[in-house]
């Protein structure tokens, strides 16, 4: 498989370590290349194409195989990812020849996937809700809980996110551009509410008031700010899908929509001969 910045090559002796290579810019997929035998796990609907030796199953919960209990257990593991926002449904697919085999995976939004090691980040990451995209087989996803209330209730995420356990690799997604920083011991980043992508268990996450009453109602950043401080990693996203969910809505709107540069001074009926609505 070619080599590119957002590519990987298994490492030698480690024989759970998959291939993959992320294309493509603001609209991005990931190719997995996987061996005789090995599986990768995705979200369902998420598949681009796949070799026709790649299986796909379907199955409840994350398909990690971890939960235990049989269909106890997978119930609980389905339970955890509807409460997350995703689907009951996962779709494992397995390399059932011989050779290499590759399935490709994207992103429903605008964005990045952004690949993670997680045994590199101390087996855990927390993100927001509807981050996950696929991983290797092994990977389990779980909830992480916000126990603060002002925070659950003002910090953009909710009380509920979503956690990713294992060792293996995992693709996240997120909308516009990404930043990665490492925070150190006692250092904060002041961040608006719906940029938190994800950051590891380390991380304290709480609310910052985002200054005088006036910032507060003119400034266009809500009563407060996300507060992370280290010691750990977080991930900043751009352009949050609520966001961008909000602009389009405003912009279908036929009042509510600011239409800049468009339309006519003949107002609505200018609008309608001119096409925008």
């Amino acid at each position: 498989m070619p080599q590119s910045p957002w590519s990987h090559s298994r490492s030698a002796g480690v024989s759970d370590d998959i291939d993959f290579e992320i294309k493509g810019q603001e609209l991005q997929f990931v190719e997995i290349e996987l061996d005789p035998g090995e599986s990768a796990v995705a979200e369902a609907g998420a598949m681009v194409w796949k070799d026709a030796s790649v299986g796909m199953t379907t199955v409840f919960g994350d398909g990690s195989g971890q939960q235990g209990g049989g269909f106890m257990g997978a119930l609980l593991g389905a339970g955890k990812r509807l409460v997350t926002g995703e689907s009951l449904f996962t779709t494992v697919f397995t390399h059932n020849g011989s050779g290499k085999a590759r399935v490709a995976f994207a992103a429903p939004v605008p964005g990045a996937i952004v690949p993670l090691k997680l045994d590199s980040l101390g087996g855990t990451l927390i993100c927001q809700k509807d981050a996950f995209l696929c991983a290797a087989k092994g990977v389990s996803m779980g909830i992480a809980f916000q126990r603060r209330i002002m925070t659950g209730l003002f910090g953009g995420e909710g009380f509920i996110m979503q956690k990713l356990d294992g060792d293996g690799w995992v693709f996240v997604q997120f909308g516009g551009m990404v930043v990665e920083r490492e925070l150190a011991p006692g250092e904060e980043l002041h961040v608006d509410t719906g940029c938190v992508a994800a950051f590891t268990p380390s991380v304290e996450f709480d609310l910052v008031g985002a200054g005088g009453v006036r910032s507060a109602i003119f400034g266009g950043e809500g009563l407060f700010f996300a507060r992370l401080r280290g010691p750990g990693k977080v991930w900043i996203q751009s352009l949050p899908f609520s966001r961008l969910a909000g602009r389009m809505m405003a912009a279908a709107s036929s009042y509510g929509g600011q239409n800049r540069g468009e339309g006519s001074v003949l107002g609505g009926l200018g609008d309608l001969i001119g096409g925008n609505r």
